[in-house]
């Protein structure tokens, strides 16, 4: 099995920095505005992916991306925006322990989102691990 090209794999070390996020982003956002905590974050993120882009395209290829890709990369940063300033906001009111919980229920969502606009195929597991984590995310966010 290539681990490059394994989804899992790459799901795991998300999650993991995603985890990562949540204490880095509690420990940095004391003391100064949670929107000037996330403009900084976005702007490392920015520079980031930038160099990791430059290695792999061709100014070319920004050329044929399509209208359609576009605009939905462009609502998806947006969305992504959103998410960010109401994270580190929230982070900022409670706690980390609590408010990444709380925020992954955006599995659900997704899991919503891909059967709805999508229309992947959404089975009985997919609804029982949906409760399971609306369950524990309710069991860790509520005192």
């Amino acid at each position: 099995m290539n681990i490059l090209n394994n989804w899992l794999a790459w799901s795991l070390l998300s999650a993991l920095f995603a985890g990562a996020t949540a204490i880095l982003a509690k420990v940095g956002v004391e003391g100064v505005n949670s929107n000037l905590a996330t403009a900084i974050r976005t702007t490392v993120i920015l520079v980031f992916t930038w160099l990791l882009a430059s290695t792999a395209v061709s100014t070319e290829s920004l050329a044929n991306i399509s209208r359609r890709t576009w605009i939905f990369l462009i609502l998806s940063g947006l969305a992504t925006g959103l998410s960010w300033v109401c994270y580190f906001r929230a982070l900022q009111l409670g706690r980390a322990s609590q408010v990444a919980p709380v925020d992954k229920l955006s599995v659900i969502f997704a899991i919503a989102m891909a059967g709805w606009f999508l229309h992947e195929p959404l089975t009985w597991h997919h609804w029982a691990g949906g409760f399971l984590i609306l369950c524990g995310a309710i069991v860790i966010a509520v005192k």
